[in-house]
């Protein structure tokens, strides 16, 4: 991951710890459900800049006898806990909040304390979500804002642009629902902004787990990636076919590569060993992402009975 998209996590880190601690001492003086139930969600996102820390520094460790391919898809499984968090915790106690006070609606003492410290956190979350986005838009290139999120390896790019996105919209729900309950007196309405920052929360990690769930069940490099190993591979010399090519992200900068590829029968075998060692080279030379490869040297007839064998079975 890049040192600039580490930064974005620390900075969202300690300001949402900031914005949680003022917006609870808020929620406690003026008995706002919403604001309270922004609390919640500044406190789950703090928690969620840890644990996606925690999963980048455990994805850095080197491969073991137990994990021979190293360890970079925990970044995958803790942005995963990332939106469940946000689900279970921001979404569930806010929904629950919410539901109390449209119940047993009470009265808003002392709003003006709620505009301020919105006001701030305003400040605060758009900067956070500015450094969020501009890191984002560096790592997309040309490609569409959703199209980057569907083809990203790396969820800690969109994992704190979603999250800061859903503060800014919780902020101003909380907003028109305090300032509702103020005007129309009908308490009911910060109840109700309440239950919609469970919901923006409970949309938000849908998006999330739906979004991190095929890297962690592993996805495949892009297209553009896999055209050019291809590309090198049929283009070697001693190569007279590809019968298949499988690329296996393994972290967002860890790729594996195995390739059936069927060699000149009339090459020695010390020919042989060396075409596959030069595809081996070339392969990570072109790809610096690319951490193991594996060439499995057979003809195309052999390998489409091969994987007629492993249909029959499953």
């Amino acid at each position: 991951m890049a040192t600039g998209s580490k930064t974005v996590i620390y900075a969202a880190l300690v300001g949402n710890f900031a914005i949680a601690v003022t917006k609870f001492g808020a929620a406690l003086f003026t008995r706002s459900s919403a604001m309270f139930a922004e609390g919640i969600h500044s406190l789950v996102d703090t928690g969620n800049q840890g644990l996606l820390l925690l999963g980048l520094k455990r994805s850095k460790r080197p491969p073991d006898a137990d994990f021979p391919l190293g360890h970079g898809k925990e970044i995958y499984f803790w942005s995963f806990v990332v939106a469940m968090s946000i689900f279970a915790v921001g979404a569930g106690v806010s929904l629950f909040e919410g539901v109390k006070h449209v119940l047993h609606p009470r009265e808003i003492t002392n709003p003006g304390v709620n505009y301020v410290v919105l006001a701030a956190a305003m400040l605060f979350e758009g900067a956070a979500w500015f450094l969020a986005w501009r890191g984002f838009r560096a790592a997309k290139g040309k490609m569409g804002y959703l199209a980057a999120v569907r083809h990203s390896k790396d969820p800690t790019l969109f994992v704190v642009l979603f999250e800061d996105t859903a503060a800014m919209l919780g902020l101003v729900v909380a907003f028109a629902g305090i300032a509702l309950a103020q005007v129309t007196g009908f308490g009911e309405f910060d109840g109700i902004a309440s239950i919609l920052i469970g919901l923006i929360l409970g949309a938000t990690a849908f998006w999330l787990a739906r979004e991190t769930k095929g890297l962690l069940i592993g996805e495949s490099a892009t297209v553009e990636v896999r055209h050019r190993l291809l590309g090198i591979i049929r283009s070697h010399a001693a190569v007279t076919g590809v019968s298949e090519l499988i690329t296996l992200h393994m972290g967002p900068e860890a790729i594996l590569v195995a390739a059936s590829v069927d060699i000149d029968d009339k090459l020695p075998v010390a020919e042989v060993e060396a075409a596959v060692s030069s595809l081996n080279r070339l392969i990570k030379e072109a790809e610096p992402q690319v951490m193991r490869v594996f060439i499995e040297v057979e003809s195309a007839g052999v390998h489409r009975a091969q994987l007629a064998g492993v249909r029959r079975r499953t």
